[in-house]
């Protein structure tokens, strides 16, 4: 009867993993998820760079502002222009997230998914939670972002576009801090020490 409870066990293991998986019945690390919010934090300022869908670029300008008395981070992509889109980051308890508010339209709100083995503070990996004014599943949205901040004042976010609930295109953008190492010296303490480790 052991032996039979065992097999029974290691049989829906592999199955009730992927049904935790499927559902997102995970457990954000609040260290790690502050870490990570400490960083976006230190991303103040103004960026320049480009962004593409690996088939053409165009110069890109993100500006990053720091407001809610710290408890928020706010994004704006293409400031001014008829395409200026804003990311909101926030702490949710022990969750990082972000709301996109994209040009389209749609609100997606996605997770850091802070809880997987080879997670770093500096690659901060976000998927999809939920989100508002969608049509349908098959609705056009934000569904993924990965920001790698690679150092006090160069990083590259990718962010992956579903349509039909399936991966559409990517869009990646790299981009440089404006004013360069003299700005990037003004980072909190934890930053510059999350840095060295690299």
């Amino acid at each position: 009867m052991k032996q039979l409870t065992l097999l029974t066990f290691l049989a829906l293991a592999p199955a009730c993993a992927n049904v935790r998986e499927s559902v997102g019945l995970h457990h954000a690390d609040i260290d790690m998820s502050r870490q990570q919010f400490e960083l976006i934090k230190s991303l103040a300022g103004d960026w320049t760079g480009t962004g593409g869908d690996g088939t053409e670029t165009h110069p890109v300008e993100i500006r990053y502002r720091v407001t809610a008395a710290g408890s928020a981070v706010e994004e704006t992509m293409f400031p001014g222009t008829d395409h200026e889109m804003i990311t909101m980051y926030n702490l949710d308890g022990p969750r990082l997230m972000l709301t996109h508010y994209c040009a389209a339209g749609n609100q997606p709100r996605m997770v850091a998914k802070n809880w997987e083995i080879d997670t770093k503070p500096q690659t901060i990996r976000f998927a999809y939670a939920s989100a508002t004014n969608l049509a349908s599943s098959k609705t056009g949205l934000m569904h993924d972002m990965e920001m790698t901040i690679e150092g006090p004042d160069r990083m590259r976010t990718t962010w992956t576009y579903y349509q039909d609930g399936a991966p559409g295109h990517r869009a990646t953008f790299e981009m440089t801090r404006k004013g360069g190492g003299k700005v990037a010296n003004a980072v909190t303490a934890f930053t510059s020490t999350t840095f060295e480790a690299f």
